[in-house]
């Protein structure tokens, strides 16, 4: 312990040698300065993906044949079909009612203002909008209220699932609705925020939910469906709803398995990606199908693949020296690379820091404080927009703007069911047979924002490119993070295309060169998107399935790749930043080469809570009820009754069935063993194989040997000492003893024998406990009941409970001295919740979790092994 309770007197009170960094004594919680970063919590519960291979499990194997594995194999397309139809839909009616209620909003908005031109009621119609955009936002932001975990895009949240950290209410009905209705008011509101980020989360939810066939928010909604009643199964289908999201947002079904598989699952199996991406085809041919039906009247037509789409990107026809990029060109998107890595770097920064006030200004007070704060937002989006319209936009000719693109503007809202061809051209603020190129930006939705800047020659000028660009930077990183549903991609990619087409027009004016602006456009929202987000692969592939032009693919692959490496220089992606800001114990994908100086031993917790495999009722529920462990190893005490399955290297394992076959063969290694020692003058060899002579019977004697070993397995452990827990009042000594590990047995597992009444008298054998299936074991997944819940009135504390049917006999278990590296990776690529530590002869010495494979974890003992050595 520091000797002193403040970081300044710590250096000076404390021996030589006994000094903590900061950030050590933050982690031990010594201190807690406000500027420190905030630390992954330990509270989070981590989820149960690796099997527990008990004895209900066991059952369920031996009964599956081929038969049954190709039913439920079915099964499982069948969900996950669903899955990415239920998603595609969900986007018809988010996409739907955002059209409806944004074209309701600026029909009656703009007529107002083109009545005030000549009236000068200018004042009116900025109230008219901002009656609009606040009543708007504040219906979001009362949405959220009733479930706070929807707000946002929801793709940390959804990534810190996949890592493997449960997150309270993540996957829930209520989180769903609250999410698909309050990004509609949030999007329609004015804000700049998109739809596409909590498309991601809603699919995630569908993908938890519809496989269960039951629901926590309407508890009467449960039918008869045991399949898939594991995390394990549930993390599959959420990865494919994470994916049919990305899929039905832009139209990129190999795009959002990518994401997926990049950005969320921490591990992966061939047999999931074909799954996966079957489910994206569905959401996007689902989404594609309804959308083009409704819009064009032409069912099967299959012209809109998604939510966003960027157009087609084409010289006019008859210009044989247009081209659409050259490799001049990639010199100039290297320095839009960097540029835009530098300036993702300082959203994020900017972001994080209006996050950190947030979380110790805002949410610590009451919760209509959050509600205010967002209608302050919607109010200074209104009043800015409408006040750089007025005043900074240009009046520009009509003529420009319609010569030789105007059809893609028809073409474009034809397809978005706009009845008005001129829909996209503001005139605010400009007399007749001129527009508002600002307004023309702004009074419009996202996307056909996007197509402008992607399309559209000559239209804007730069000093509005400037400005827009400044003013979307600014409001967007403060508009993420307040309690909306709100995502990133769509602003980012519209703040990026603004920048790109501002480079275009300053290459075209000042140097006078021949290139398509569209191009720079597209290029400027790849450079921004991948600086704030840091993505490459999957997002390559979405820009290039949203483009249909795979000419593009080497372009957008360097300049996310150069914007990435300029970011990942200053700070981490916006998605990291929130996740670490949540305190999640998020895992990376590897540890770096330092850690390997340190073991298991040095990272592993040594003080262990643990269970007898025959425990009383009473000592079950103080262990209990007075911890917060999610799992806890099943032991047996290496006493003087155990050494005689112990001496000799013959480690016999009480919850294992051995062979005859086995038995006799190492037995009669030991005596071959035995009788070639005698040979050696060494004294010391002679006792020990004297002391090895009583524990290996001779070969007549080896069936009762055997019959001795099995008859075991039945009968209570030899140290049945059910009355004794492990207590904060041991010593030492008694804390440390050595205990032989047999497996783990989860808290759920417990609380649902003790529930269920599974248990035996003191008088009875442990064959009369009644036995579990394992639908049984699995019925109240994934909400299992609480200890606290538990009527202590009907409980008997004499009786037993028989706990090695259902713990997990055979979990990965590692040696104190192995590295943190082979460690990390078998801790993540397997799944895992717990990994015990034991020694060479089968006693466990400690247990590792998530927590202690955090990177701020491993720091602090890093540190720690360098003041020792």
């Amino acid at each position: 312990m520091a000797c002193c309770g403040n970081c300044f007197c710590c250096q000076c009170c404390c021996r030589e040698g006994d000094t903590r960094t900061p950030e050590e004594l933050t982690i031990l919680g010594e201190i807690r300065d406000e500027e420190d970063e905030i630390l992954p919590r330990k509270d989070y519960e981590s989820l149960d993906y690796d099997r527990c291979i008990n004895e209900p499990y066991v059952e369920v194997l031996e009964g599956m044949d081929n038969k049954k594995a190709k039913k439920y194999e079915a099964v499982r397309w069948m969900m996950m079909f669903a899955i990415g139809v239920t998603v595609g839909l969900v986007g018809l009616f988010v996409d739907f009612f955002v059209h409806l209620f944004t074209k309701i909003k600026f029909t009656l908005v703009g007529d107002s203002i083109e009545k005030c031109t000549d009236k000068g009621c200018f004042p009116l119609s900025l109230l008219e909008l901002l009656a609009f955009n606040m009543t708007f936002v504040f219906i979001a932001s009362v949405l959220i209220l009733i479930e706070p975990v929807a707000a946002g895009s929801g793709i940390p949240e959804i990534k810190s699932y996949l890592n493997g950290v449960k997150i309270p209410g993540i996957v829930r009905l209520r989180t769903f609705f609250c999410k698909a209705a309050g990004v509609l008011f949030s999007v329609a509101g004015g804000l700049f925020v998109g739809k596409e980020g909590p498309m991601i989360h809603s699919g995630a939810i569908v993908g938890a939910g519809l496989p269960q066939f039951q629901s926590i928010t309407f508890k009467r909604v449960k039918f008869d469906f045991p399949y898939f009643r594991s995390d394990r199964d549930k993390r599959d289908f959420v990865s494919a709803g994470t994916a049919a999201g990305v899929a039905a947002a832009f139209g990129a079904p190999i795009g959002g398995m990518l994401f997926s598989l990049e950005e969320g699952s921490s591990f992966w199996n061939q047999a999931l990606t074909w799954k996966v991406l079957f489910c994206s085809m569905s959401a996007t041919f689902t989404l594609n199908f309804f959308r083009s039906g409704i819009n064009f009247n032409k069912w099967g037509s299959f012209q809109l693949p998604g939510l966003l789409n960027f157009g087609e990107f084409k010289c006019p026809d008859g210009d044989k020296n247009c081209h659409l990029w050259t490799a001049v060109d990639l010199a100039f998107f290297v320095l839009m690379g960097v540029v835009g890595g530098l300036l993702g770097a300082l959203f994020n920064c900017m972001n994080k820091g209006l996050a950190k006030y947030r979380i110790r200004h805002i949410h610590p007070k009451a919760k209509f404080i959050r509600v205010l704060e967002s209608l302050l937002v919607s109010l200074v989006t209104t009043v800015v927009i409408f006040a750089a319209s007025m005043l900074l936009g240009e009046c520009r000719d009509l003529s420009v703007h319609s010569h030789g693109q105007l059809n893609d503007f028809e073409v474009f809202f034809q397809r978005s069911g706009s009845e008005d061809i001129n829909s996209t051209i503001r005139q605010f603020f400009c007399t007749n047979k001129t527009y508002n190129d600002m307004a023309t930006l702004f009074f419009n939705p996202q996307e056909a924002a996007i197509h402008q800047l992607f399309h559209q020659d000559g239209t804007f000028s730069p000093l509005t490119l400037a400005v827009f660009f400044l003013l979307y930077f600014l409001l967007a990183c403060w508009t993420y993070g307040v309690s909306v549903p709100s995502g990133l991609f769509v602003p980012s990619l519209l703040c990026g295309a603004a920048f790109g087409r501002l480079v275009a027009n300053i290459l075209k004016v000042k140097l006078g060169m021949d290139i398509y602006s569209g191009t720079f456009a597209l290029i400027g929202s790849a450079a921004f998107l991948g600086g704030v987000v840091r993505m490459t692969i999957s997002l390559t592939v979405i820009l290039i399935e949203s483009t249909n032009e795979i000419a593009y693919g080497l372009p957008i692959m360097i300049t996310l790749m150069v914007a990435k490496w300029t970011g990942d220089f200053f700070n981490k992606g916006i998605y990291d930043i929130h996740i670490q800001l949540r305190g999640v114990p998020l895992l990376e994908w590897e540890t770096e080469v330092e850690m390997d100086k340190l073991t298991a031993s040095d990272i592993m917790e040594p003080n262990l809570t643990y269970v007898y495999p025959h425990t009383r009722v009473q000592s079950l529920v103080s262990i209990l009820r007075t911890t917060v462990y999610h799992a806890f190893p099943v032991v047996t005490e290496n006493r003087q009754n155990e050494q005689d399955f112990m001496k000799g290297n013959i480690l016999v394992s009480n919850n294992v069935r051995f062979k005859k076959s086995s038995v006799m063969s190492r037995a009669g290694e030991q005596r071959r063993r035995c009788q070639s020692m005698k040979s050696y003058p060494s004294s010391e060899l002679r006792n020990v194989c004297d002391e090895q002579n009583t524990v290996v019977e001779p070969a007549e004697e080896g069936e009762d040997l055997l019959q001795q070993m099995l008859e075991r397995r039945y009968a209570p452990y030899p140290n049945l000492y059910p009355d004794q827990s492990p207590s904060e009042e041991w010593t030492m000594e008694e804390r440390f003893r050595p205990l032989t590990f047999h497996g783990l047995i989860l808290r759920s597992q417990l609380v649902n024998l003790l529930i269920r009444g599974v248990c035996y008298a003191e008088n009875q054998s442990s064959a009369t406990q009644p036995r579990l299936s394992y639908a049984e074991m699995t019925e109240d997944y994934p909400r299992y009941p609480d200890i606290h819940d538990l009527d202590l009135a009907l409980l008997n504390p004499r009786m037993i409970v028989d706990a090695t049917p259902y713990m997990n006999p055979c979990p990965y278990t590692v040696s104190p001295n192995t590295r943190i590296s082979q460690v990390f990776n078998l801790f993540r690529t397997m799944g895992l919740r717990h990994l015990p530590v034991t020694n060479a002869v089968g006693e466990i010495v400690g247990i590792i979790t998530r927590h202690n494979l955090t990177h701020e974890f491993l720091v602090a003992k890093l540190r720690q092994h360098y003041i020792t050595i």
